[in-house]
């Protein structure tokens, strides 16, 4: 007999192992059964929950020990080391089949590295981060889920049996319970969240999230080769740029009287140095409490070396604007230096990995983080094609933000400039200072200025940006910063109405949407009705004007990402997703293919900004390249 569960809605389920280990004990409430038989049953599914247990979680070098799959009736477990989970794999590409998952892309990766590619997914976890985006005090594990909906305890201490699990070796009572019980509640889950998203108006961005998971994952699981000769060429470029920057810091203290007191005072020879190699001073400048001290000889009301700080002071003394580049050398030295080796796979390719859904909709990565790829092509054109034969074929949106903001708002001026391809930063100079940039020109180096403090403000729409940024973008006062915000706005005043709409829209509900046809929400977890708090007021209209344009972008790229998965699987093409950064989309394929590939990505690309950016404004641009660039 079976030792069968009661459910919440009294239903029975049945628990059935699929293995052909002789030496597996079968204990009580379990039966045995053929994979062929266990299949038939799958078969007339339309909805399951799927899960995997794995000996650790790197797909390329830890083992996929057991896959869960569970029906509205029964509970199924496979035993991936003794059967032949290939021959689910129709199940998993079926599209009249919804697959539940619980963080699919660690999954789907154990999944490809097996044999079985999977479409038509859902993913609670990424449900569960769209229905309650921005609310920091909610967790997203399953077993908060179980939780939240069920005041269901999962014991997840068994899960930690399975890292040193022998594969071959027969499962105990409780890896096999646990496994069990594992996707027990994901489709009552989606049920739960159902409510939730009808209610919430939340279903295309829902699709979209699952849709674009599953593009995430490809990218993951491809990975991006990395030249480790070039990157070392590079870094040895900048360590010396790094040693030089050291020594003429150095010579600030040795030459300038202000920095006399850091000066050493009686220099320790070495025999196996010439004096002229010799430091003349002690201090150690990735100390920052020692930087100060020194700092504070040129600005004595400093308090910190923050970069930031630091640039308000840059006119000060050449020493600041010298530490400045230090620091940037310093990172650059720090997090792209040989250090970098550690993410690689022992396929040479950086695998990394991405957190879907930030607070407004975009997305960030890990181990390493790609996103933050310094965008000098100096690194990232370390990056190749693993085979000689493929080329890069990349496609990025132009002037994506601007154009959003162009469209929400209506303005004439930057919808007219953006049609027809004029350089709409110099026509916003011109409208903005007036007489001071006729007055400029032949004068390419001040009508440069203007125009840079114009294109500060332009990009700056998309975060945001108050004075005191401002201010310190361009090294200019927060009163100046501030009279220049004031004069852009009186210019534009339709882009002033967009943004003061959405900033209110903000303050008066709590939340901010992004545009349709997914209109994403945000939620804003301190507002309530009655608060009069202006600092945390001001934070939220700061978000509500730059999430619903952030977050705009990232659901046309995600889209974009879908349907180039979509592209390549039903067409079959000799091409792959390898990586994403912001609006840009980057593929490999065969150098015969790239032109043809270039054609469609770019039509792709048009086609997901056409379905948000409805008059066509945005338009894309597609290189194909021998290495990875900006």
């Amino acid at each position: 007999m079976l030792e069968c569960k009661e459910t919440e809605n009294d239903k029975v389920l049945m628990n059935y192992l699929i293995t052909n280990n002789k030496d597996q004990p079968v204990y009580e409430g379990i039966q045995v059964v053929p994979i062929d038989t266990a299949i038939s049953q799958l078969r007339k599914c339309k909805i399951v929950g799927v899960d995997t247990e794995t000996t650790g979680f790197n797909w390329s070098t830890n083992t996929l020990l057991l896959l869960q799959i569970s029906t509205e009736t029964d509970n199924y477990v496979f035993d991936c080391t003794t059967v032949d989970i290939s021959l689910l794999k129709n199940m998993f590409l079926s599209n009249n089949v919804t697959k539940i998952f619980h963080n699919v892309k660690f999954d789907y990766k154990f999944l490809l590295a097996n044999g079985i590619k999977t479409e038509n997914v859902y993913d609670t976890m990424l449900a569960e981060q769209v229905i309650h985006c921005g609310k920091k005090s909610i967790k997203y594990s399953l077993d908060a889920l179980l939780d939240r909906y069920f005041e269901v305890f999962m014991d997840k201490s068994t899960r930690s049996s399975f890292v040193s699990h022998k594969p071959g070796t027969p499962y105990n009572k409780a890896q096999l319970r646990y496994a069990f019980t594992d996707t027990e509640f994901l489709i009552k889950i989606v049920e739960k969240q159902q409510e939730l998203i009808n209610e919430h108006d939340l279903i295309e961005v829902i699709k979209l999230e699952n849709q674009a998971a599953l593009a995430f994952a490809d990218i993951e699981y491809n990975g991006i080769y990395l030249n480790k000769t070039k990157w070392e060429e590079n870094y040895n470029k900048i360590k010396i740029e790094l040693e030089e920057s050291v020594e003429e810091l150095d010579n600030f203290i040795e030459y300038d009287p202000m920095f006399s007191d850091f000066k050493l005072k009686q220099i320790q020879t070495d025999m196996f140095l010439p004096m002229e190699e010799l430091r003349k001073t002690d201090i150690l400048w990735s100390s920052p409490s020692q930087v100060l001290k020194l700092m504070q000889c040129v600005s004595p009301e400093l308090e910190s070396v923050n970069g930031k700080i630091l640039l308000m002071h840059k006119g000060v003394h050449p020493i600041v604007s010298k530490y400045i580049r230090y620091k940037e050398q310093s990172k650059l030295c720090n997090a792209y230096g040989l250090d970098f080796y550690k993410y690689l796979h022992k396929d040479d390719k950086v695998h990394t990995s991405f957190q879907q859904i930030l607070n407004t909709g975009r997305v960030s990565s890990r181990n390493p983080n790609m996103q933050q790829i310094p965008s000098d092509n100096s690194y990232r054109n370390a990056f190749v094609p693993r085979n000689s034969d493929d080329v890069f074929v990349s496609s990025d949106f132009s002037s994506q933000e601007l154009c959003i903001i162009a469209f929400g708002s209506g303005d004439p001026v930057w919808l007219n400039a953006l049609e027809e391809g004029k350089d709409l930063h110099s026509i916003c100079a011109e409208l903005i200072f007036g007489d001071k940039w006729r007055d400029a020109e032949g004068d390419d180096k001040e009508r440069k200025r203007l125009r840079t403090a114009v294109k500060a403000i332009n990009f700056g729409l998309a975060y945001g940006m108050s004075e005191f940024k401002l201010s310190d973008t361009l090294g200019i006062s927060v009163k100046e910063a501030k009279k220049m915000i004031k004069k852009y706005f009186t210019v534009f005043p339709a882009i002033k109405k967009f943004l003061d709409n959405l900033g209110a829209f903000g303050k008066e509900n709590g939340f901010i949407r992004t545009f349709a046809p997914y209109r994403r929400i945000r939620w804003f977890e301190d507002w309530s009705q009655e608060m009069e708090d202006f600092a945390a007021l001001g934070s939220i209209e700061r978000a509500s004007k730059n999430t619903p344009i952030q977050g705009t972008g990232a659901d046309m790229t995600k889209l974009a990402l879908v349907m180039v998965r979509k592209s390549i699987k039903q067409q079959d093409l000799p091409v792959k997703l390898i990586m994403t950064v912001h609006d840009q989309i980057d593929t490999i394929c065969k150098k015969d293919f790239a032109e043809e590939w270039s054609i469609m990505l770019k039509g792709i690309m048009e086609e997901a900004a056409l379905k948000i950016i409805t008059n066509g404004l945005l338009k894309s641009d597609t290189n194909i390249t021998k290495q990875w660039q900006k």
